[in-house]
């Protein structure tokens, strides 16, 4: 094992780019399909995991909208979310801000309070079990309209207690944060933080909507900010968190090689960049996974791993007297490196 890795490994870490319904593994999604007599499209575990190989976002985005739909019960959702946790708490994560999709379960008839119920209960054993704190982000599918976002936020109103945040995710091109101005201020109103999905597929102007309309406090992946200079440096002045998830980007053809990855640039640049799995069981690994790759393609420096560790804590909406105990955590870690 290298010292990297060895680093890597002891390191608190946060995770808060992580949709829950990307860490279903093959093994557990195949359970699930026979427990419920959902027919799938596939035979065996080895069969999903073929299907695993796509090369693009919606390729990618057809399996997991497969998989979704074994998901019926609240002990699914449990087991999808406990599962999740497992291999975070391996991973040395001290704390979570996880995705889910409502619109892509109440659409095919599952109950919101069936899909929240489970993951929430799932997130409060990982905090009695590993002592994982959490919150749950819900994100409004980008590629539906206006006006279903608005329905699902109608749906989350009994539940606010349970929910930390909005997000956006989806197909990005095409479909601009400004689409859902409206939708993204009334759940500011409502108290809710707000992040969206900007700058993955879609141009800088889209991480310019998401700060100025949907007025984000936080930008996920954001890598094609830095085809713009001045973008650069406004995100770097306002330490706008970017939440960035390198294997996702390779497997999604956002950069050809692990090599060409610009996490190094980013912090070179100031930026607040912090490393996430996206969709691990998709994307062809968990956290760790993600540091221990990017660091040995792009030639990050134990001080720039330690950065990445400092700034997903930083980046989180855990109140400042946490994540200055994490920031002490990391720093006695980092005093025996």
């Amino acid at each position: 094992m290298s010292s990297l890795t060895a680093l890597i490994e002891r390191l608190p870490k946060a995770e808060l780019h992580l949709h829950i319904e990307g860490s279903f593994e093959p093994e557990l999604m195949f359970a699930i399909a026979e427990r419920n007599q959902i027919e799938i499209p596939f035979k065996t575990v080895d069969d999903i995991r073929k299907a695993y190989e796509f090369e693009n976002l919606q390729d990618f985005l057809d399996i997991y909208y497969v998989g979704m739909n074994v998901l019926q019960t609240e002990q699914d959702f449990f087991d999808l979310t406990h599962a999740y946790l497992t291999r975070a708490h391996a991973d040395n994560v001290r704390h979570v801000e996880i995705f889910f999709d409502p619109q892509g379960h109440t659409d095919r008839g599952v109950a919101f309070s069936t899909a929240i119920d489970g993951i929430t209960r799932a997130l409060k054993q990982g905090k009695a079990e590993w002592g994982i704190s959490h919150e749950l982000i819900m994100c409004f599918l980008r590629h539906l309209s206006e006006e279903a976002a608005f329905e699902t936020l109608e749906m989350a109103k009994p539940h606010l207690d349970k929910i930390c945040g909005v997000g956006l995710d989806s197909s990005e091109n095409g479909f601009p944060p400004s689409k859902f101005e409206r939708v993204f201020a009334a759940s500011r109103d409502l108290g809710l933080k707000l992040v969206a999905h900007a700058g993955e597929e879609g141009a800088p102007e889209y991480v310019y909507e998401a700060l100025d309309l949907l007025k984000v406090d936080r930008i996920d992946h954001g890598n094609r900010a830095l085809e713009d200079d001045a973008l650069v440096k406004r995100l770097v002045d306002e330490q706008m968190t970017l939440t960035v998830c390198p294997l996702s980007n390779l497997k999604l053809g956002g950069v050809s090689s692990l090599t060409d990855h610009p996490l190094k640039r980013m912090l070179g640049l100031g930026l607040r960049a912090m490393v996430n799995s996206d969709d691990p069981a998709y994307f062809g690994g968990y956290v760790n996974q993600n540091y221990i790759e990017t660091a040995t393609a792009v030639g990050l420096t134990s001080v720039e791993i330690i950065q990445l560790a400092k700034n997903s804590f930083l980046g989180s909406f855990l109140p400042e007297a946490d994540i200055a105990r994490h920031i002490a955590d990391i720093d006695a870690v980092s005093e025996t490196v």
